[in-house]
């Protein structure tokens, strides 16, 4: 399948997939199953991506459950700077790290995250996503999910690589996904291909990470039922 048609197939399994009933996990599961059934080349492209990712142990290093989380410092979608320390004043922070506003599975995350919004503030905490987009796209990450959670721009994966979840794009996918439509330099706005891997952390207030989901395959993602169990 060429690539502008997988990229428009995708957009109609996304529709189906996020007005499916059940948890975030099964209807990223079903997406990721119409993604081997629309191009089985791509999926297994995928497939040897994490197999290399899971062997070079990346993510293990990023911070685990009773570490204090490292702070940061960043630019939200309107350009304002919001750091983890003013967010703890108000309780507990979900920091959800999403690849971008083109990655379908960070779409239906995103979104997730949003309809949950309210549940989690009733527990006292806050959100707030960091993806290693420009603000432009950070914007229109936001505005799909209809957030009202700031999205925050780590140019070049700054806060990424300091959490050890920063990886490279090799040449086999970064061609799979150029020929999808899906350069990531022009939303990034360099040449680096480097992506943080999808993670999530509660943090507590005290900021230290009370759970955390850090997974190299981005098909997988921290369940919201999990995120509220942390909360509570």
């Amino acid at each position: 399948m060429k690539g502008q048609d997988f990229a428009r197939q995708l957009e109609v399994c996304l529709e189906r997939c996020e007005r499916m009933d059940g948890p975030l996990s099964e209807r990223l599961a079903a997406f990721a199953d119409d993604v081997r059934r629309l191009s089985p080349e791509f999926a297994d492209i995928v497939d040897r991506m994490i197999s290399r990712l899971n062997a070079g142990g990346a993510g293990s290093a990023a911070p685990g459950v009773g570490d204090a989380f490292p702070p940061f410092l960043l630019p939200d979608d309107n350009g304002r700077l919001i750091s983890l320390a003013q967010l703890l004043k108000d309780g507990p922070v979900v920091v959800s790290f999403q690849r971008g506003h083109w990655c379908h599975y960070c779409r239906m995350n995103s979104a997730a995250l949003a309809a949950a919004d309210r549940e989690i503030r009733d527990r006292g905490g806050r959100i707030v996503v960091i993806t290693p987009e420009v603000q432009e796209f950070a914007r229109g990450l936001k505005n799909e999910a209809e957030a009202a959670y700031p999205v925050l721009s780590d140019m070049d994966n700054g806060y990424a690589l300091e959490l050890n979840l920063a990886i490279k794009i090799h040449d086999e996918k970064r061609q799979a996904m150029t020929n999808a439509g899906w350069d990531i330099s022009r939303f990034q706005d360099n040449a680096g291909w480097t992506l943080p891997i999808p993670a999530t952390f509660v943090v507590g207030q005290d900021g230290v990470v009370k759970a955390r989901f850090v997974d190299p395959d981005y098909r997988k993602r921290m369940d919201i039922e999990e995120i509220l169990a942390a909360l509570n």
